[in-house]
């Protein structure tokens, strides 16, 4: 049932390099109820893995990683114009979009091409070009880590924020997602206005506006932007957008008047990238980890960096833009 010393290098997209002290891998809820039953399990602590894109390991782990390979997706109900869809956790969700959007199932399309599994995806309320999980989250289903008892989690119960769930901070670690379902619509409500989405649309001659042309325009603003794991290593986005205040965001503006920001209620979110680009890290590289040359909130992994020489660059990233627009930045990326 499980293997030790098991190396993580190919289930981080990082490609750190770190070891586990026991790993196994589930393809279904009953052989994981098996597994939270043993003593291995009881005895150490847990690391669960989807697609290992939102992580930094920065040391080996002393416990039990738990690879989740839960697999299908399924049409579950339909009630007039909404599709119900489920995806087990363990799905690509860039697969789990297709799948969809293949189908004219509207509602997810904006989230093409983020990296990462279906499971991932609640915990985190993924977000891209004007579109969170939240928008469409219809329900999951878990597994109690303690009592093997599933449980149903509704869209309110998950608590939804930016890049936040009651998985991430209240039920953290007593949880594993094995499926999660979305309400799609068959009559599609085209959301193209953030980004670049509507040049790159123009840029390739669409004429008439469909769910798919908005999958493949984004596909391809973020392949023209974000490095590919499977030739440099990352996690996407380092950092989250960061929100504050209307007076902060003024006096920034006075001093620096092109920042990058949107309006958020009596907020404002200003565009992580923006800042530390203006703070001189765009395309840093110091031996092998670095900042992305086209994107700032990327930082790679050229070829053997440690995860703590990524994670002091990132502390470096953090106190310079502190220091320059007295702005305090949060990673996005899980550090362990």
């Amino acid at each position: 049932m499980f293997l030790q010393n098991v190396s993580l290098k190919n289930y981080n997209t990082f490609g750190i390099e770190a070891l586990c002290s026991y790993y196994a891998e589930f393809s279904g809820v009953e052989e994981l109820c098996e597994i939270i039953k043993s003593d291995i399990f009881k005895q150490n602590s847990l690391l669960v893995l989807g697609g290992g894109s939102n992580i930094l390991l920065t040391k080996n782990f002393n416990g039990v990683v738990l690879k989740n390979n839960l697999k299908g997706i399924e049409q579950v109900k339909e009630e007039g114009d909404s599709i119900y869809v489920k995806g087990m956790a363990g799905e690509v969700w860039h697969n789990f979009v297709l799948f969809c959007v293949e189908r004219n199932w509207a509602g997810i399309e904006n989230l093409s091409l983020i990296p990462g599994c279906v499971g991932a995806a609640p915990m985190q309320n993924i977000g891209a070009y004007g579109v969170e999980i939240k928008d469409t989250f219809y329900e999951l289903e878990a597994i109690d880590l303690k009592t093997g008892e599933r449980r149903i989690f509704n869209n309110a119960e998950c608590e939804f924020g930016y890049r936040e769930s009651v998985f991430k901070n209240k039920y953290k670690g007593q949880y594993i997602i094995v499926s999660v379902t979305f309400k799609l619509s068959k009559k599609p409500l085209f959301n193209t206005t953030y980004g670049a989405i509507e040049q790159e649309l123009k840029s390739m001659g669409v004429s008439q506006l469909t769910i798919k042309a908005i999958s493949e325009a984004v596909i391809r603003i973020r392949k023209s932007k974000l490095p590919d794991p499977a030739k440099i290593g990352n996690a996407g986005s380092f950092f989250k957008n960061p929100v504050v205040s209307a007076s902060l965001y003024n006096q920034i503006r006075s001093n620096y008047p092109a920042v990058v920001a949107y309006p958020n209620g009596n907020q404002f979110k200003l565009a992580a990238g923006w800042l530390i680009e203006n703070c001189g890290w765009k395309g840093f590289r110091e031996g092998d980890c670095g900042v992305h040359a086209l994107q700032s909130l990327v930082l790679v992994n050229y070829s053997k960096a440690t995860g703590t020489e990524i994670y002091n660059l990132s502390e470096r990233i953090l106190q310079s833009v502190k220091q320059k627009f007295g702005v305090v930045l949060e990673r996005e990326v899980n550090i362990l």
